[in-house]
């Protein structure tokens, strides 16, 4: 018992919780290879308690199923295998109304206005692999169906080793190494990007011209290799980097998908180096966590400027700072959390292809939000948000002449997710309220309200459209199983 960690402890105290309380729903995956309900390791999914961040710096690797092993002549595990496998599935059936209904450009000599309500069933269907695939080595994989581009592709990943050892003072030292698709996705806290506020979101609103790199902008289309090290399970250091991954395009002379040529579009230029840092205090039912993270991204415009992959780059230095507060009682559940990233930006090579009215940008993003659940079962999100930074016309360009078409060439309503000013300044708040009729199904109902968008409160598009009239109500059901 003296050697027991408080990993082992706490995984202990976890599991014999699940044996002696009522039956429960839970978590599919890492519930069925733990045999733990989902109290265990969310608040309310996907917010994590002490205990998941410890179960997912650990490799998702604590197993409470019947294995399959094999060992050599020295007793060294070879294989470890859960003989249930550990799959899971996700859906999101949606309903998303506008504030003001947007324009329809189809007959640009004579615009209407679009059908305002937006059904999406699904609007996600998700199927995991998730937990332990051999000793020391466990993964969490997501693949995603998304009804607003009808495909089914990667979502977000996270391979990980770690390897736990005792410290003489019985302090406890986790490290290990992820490979992962989406910078944040591999952090522990849900202060930072990829599992933070919102974590529910519809596909059918209006969304700002701006947001950093590190805020989703390379999500899937990257791949990273990061080290870290978790010490007593309070301090946490990462360090990594991230090199292009692009999905679903190939090089255009050998029709393979790569090597990455000037075809391609925002390519990272070698790799762009990553790195994280937090600290968690914990008494009683309390944790409270403050750390800092940042990457540095040498972007080559490729395909969207014309420019070579040899040519000029752009690069991104994103900073930021977090904390999250938890409080996680027998009835009462409370987290306050939030995040600020600056970002530098050197755009010579948009400048040089007018893409760009500066050389030099910067754009700021905070978000601050609350959470509260009464017995895991009523509760609700309230949140703001703001984007902030420099004026620049190129890059954030005022209405264009019909037909419309986005970055992507898909056609869009004109002014709409444009900027009259230049400006990218966006504001706003969501407040959401849940029912979980039962842990591993949760009704959502949604609002968010725009004070500014896209540069101003009024006229932003220099079309007469408000920030307000993107407003949207959002009803979701989500259910895992």
């Amino acid at each position: 018992m003296r050697l027991m960690t408080r990993f082992q402890l706490a995984a202990a105290v976890a599991a014999l919780g699940v044996l002696l309380a009522p039956a429960a729903q839970a978590v599919p995956s890492f519930a069925r290879q733990t045999g733990m309900a989902c109290a265990a390791c969310h608040t309310v999914f996907p917010e994590l308690t002490h205990f998941g961040r410890v179960f997912k710096a650990n490799g998702y690797v604590l197993d409470n199923l019947k294995q399959v092993r094999a060992v050599n002549s020295e007793r060294q595990q070879l294989l470890s295998l859960s003989q249930l496998p550990t799959f899971s599935i996700m859906t999101q059936v949606s309903y998303t109304t506008l504030n003001k209904r947007l324009p329809d450009n189809t007959y640009p000599s004579a615009p209407g206005l679009t059908q305002n309500g937006t059904a999406g069933f699904p609007q996600q269907l998700s199927l995991f692999y998730a937990g332990k695939i051999a000793p020391h080595f466990g993964v969490f994989s997501q693949i995603t169906y998304a009804n607003d581009s009808g495909t089914i592709g990667i979502d977000n990943t996270d391979l990980r080793f770690a390897k736990l050892i005792v410290l003489p003072g019985k302090n406890t030292l986790t490290y290990g190494v992820s490979l992962n698709n989406n910078p944040t996705v591999q952090d522990l806290w849900n202060s930072t990007p990829a599992w933070g506020f919102p974590y529910d979101a519809s596909n059918a609103v209006v969304s700002p011209l701006a947001a950093t790199q590190i805020d989703g902008t390379l999500a899937q289309s990257v791949a990273g290799l990061t080290a870290y090290l978790y010490y007593d399970e309070s301090l946490y250091v990462e360090f990594g980097g991230y090199r292009s991954a692009p999905q679903g395009q190939t090089n255009a002379l050998t029709g393979q998908a790569g090597p990455l040529d000037g075809t391609f579009s925002n390519v990272i230029e070698g790799f762009a180096p990553y790195w994280r840092l937090a600290y968690e205090y914990d008494w009683g039912a309390n944790s409270l966590e403050v750390g800092t993270y940042g990457a540095d991204f040498k972007l080559l415009p490729g395909a969207a400027t014309g420019h070579p992959l040899q040519g000029p780059d752009n690069r991104f230095a994103d900073v930021a700072e977090d904390f999250q507060y938890q409080y996680v009682g027998e009835e009462n559940i409370v987290s306050v959390a939030g995040t600020h990233i600056h970002e530098n930006m050197n755009l010579e090579a948009s400048y040089l292809a007018g893409a760009a009215a500066n050389h030099s940008d910067s754009l700021n993003t905070t978000r601050i939000w609350a959470d509260y659940y009464y017995e895991r079962r009523y509760g609700g999100q309230i949140g703001w948000f703001s984007t902030t930074g420099t004026t620049d016309t190129a890059l954030y360009p005022p209405s264009g002449t019909p037909p419309c078409v986005n970055s992507a060439g898909t056609s869009i309503a004109c002014g709409v997710v444009t900027s009259a000013n230049g400006s990218p300044d966006t504001d706003g708040l969501i407040g959401e309220v849940s029912y979980l009729p039962w842990l591993n199904v949760r009704l959502s109902l949604q609002y968010t309200h725009y004070n500014k968008f896209n540069g101003a409160g009024t006229n932003y598009d220099g079309e007469g459209r408000s920030a307000s009239d993107n407003d949207s109500l959002y009803f979701l059901l989500w259910y895992a199983f």
